[in-house]
């Protein structure tokens, strides 16, 4: 099982680190490590036990926090129990970034709700026109722009 935990070990400490060859861990990939793989849980083992013990080697930390996270344990069922937690784990991504949808933006972003030479550049679904939106096109038509009787000088009523 200690390979396991190795394994995720290297992909904690490279993740984010492009120059990582995935041997040295940084104190927030650490942090990480221990979050996402539910060893830091915030009542026995807090952000602060995490920190104090990422200046001591990996294995030494792993035995220290799982003596708080798994108490009345011996020590190395409570390190086998902490790989447990590592095991196949993989650095999460989900939530990190989030897009927001609230407030102004649902507003400044609704095509249907545009006016003046904007409302000129969408079609009725929303979708842009390109060019053809945003080209101001001359009538050739010899007519004062605006007059409603275009067109209608050859025919008769």
């Amino acid at each position: 099982m200690a390979s396991e935990a190795e394994k995720t070990f290297q992909r904690f400490a490279a993740f984010g680190e492009s120059s990582s060859s995935g041997t040295e861990m940084n104190n927030k990939n650490f942090s990480k490590l221990c979050k996402d793989c539910g060893i830091m849980d915030g009542k026995m083992v807090t952000s602060t036990d995490v920190d104090i013990v990422f200046s001591k080697q990996f294995k030494e930390a792993m035995k220290e926090l799982g003596q708080k996270q798994f108490k009345g344990k011996g020590e190395d069922e409570a390190l086998e129990n902490i790989y447990k937690l590592m095991e196949g784990k993989d650095p999460a991504t989900t939530g990190v970034t989030k897009a927001t949808t609230v407030g102004a933006v649902d507003r400044l972003t609704d095509t249907s709700k545009y006016t003046g030479s904007h409302k000129e550049r969408f079609d009725e679904s929303g979708k842009g026109k390109g060019m053809a939106g945003r080209e101001e096109t001359t009538d050739n038509s010899g007519y004062v722009s605006g007059y409603k009787g275009a067109g209608t000088y050859d025919k008769k009523k």
